[in-house]
């Protein structure tokens, strides 16, 4: 792993400073416009790009444009490019990180006031929902995203109307567990853990949009494995997995 850290600021942003992570696998199409729209929405906001051993340009996008860059030398996966933003972002002393998609579907103008709100209300996680304030629509995946939201909600008491959203902003607290816990991913069976831990969570209404370029992580078959796979961990791995100390 090699790190360029050209441009990468370290300005106060309310307060606390906040990292954004942008894992990105075959993304060159997308993550010029993913970058000028976060500077635009989000100013003052640091972001680093961890390009999970792409086979595009992305690094070369990267290289060209001066963004800050993890390198990672070969593919790891979303969990792993995840972690490794989330290692830097608590070794460089952030307040706060979240992840946003490189492809664009994250709209970055919800990052400060998600910020404000953690702030706020001295949360640890605050949660991107599509459903707080709209209907979910009727389909398989959706199908896929109340089932996990009902096991949320079996296993910690705690509702999640949108527990498969990636848009999720961690706070000082929960980073370290999220860094190095070869158990924590950026997903709902970690999400449930953190709940059952005593993390402080709130969710905020925010949108998400169709991906305009690159590479999926994850295909349809893939998603309907990802479906199955979160039920399982939340309502047994987790079980016999130690509650965090918060």
């Amino acid at each position: 792993m090699s790190l360029r850290s050209d441009g990468l600021r370290a300005e106060e942003t309310g307060g606390k400073r906040l990292l954004v992570i942008l894992p990105a696998y075959n993304e060159e199409a997308s993550l010029p416009g993913t970058v000028r729209e976060l500077r635009e929405k989000a100013p003052g906001v640091d972001f680093v790009v961890v390009n999970d051993g792409s086979a595009d340009g992305t690094e070369a996008v990267c290289l060209e444009n001066g963004f800050p860059l993890l390198n990672l030398p070969t593919n790891l996966g979303l969990t792993g490019a995840f972690q490794t933003g989330m290692r830097y972002a608590f070794e460089e002393g952030y307040d706060a990180a979240v992840q946003l998609d490189a492809d664009g579907q994250h709209d970055p103008a919800f990052l400060l006031p998600m910020l404000e709100k953690m702030e706020t209300e001295k949360l640890d996680l605050v949660l991107g929902s599509r459903f707080l304030t709209e209907k979910r629509p009727r389909s398989l995946r959706m199908l896929g995203n109340a089932l996990i939201e009902g096991a949320v909600r079996l296993t910690t008491g705690r509702r999640i109307s949108d527990p498969t959203c990636g848009m999720r902003l961690y706070g000082r607290r929960v980073m370290k567990y999220m860094a190095y816990a070869p158990t924590a991913r950026p997903e709902p069976d970690t999400v449930a853990l953190l709940i059952r831990s005593g993390a402080r969570t709130a969710e905020y209404p925010v949108s998400i949009r169709e991906r305009q370029a690159g590479e999926s992580y994850l295909s349809l078959g893939r998603s309907f494995r990802y479906m199955a796979q979160m039920g399982i961990n939340i309502f047994i791995l987790q079980w016999v997995m130690e509650k965090e100390k918060l």
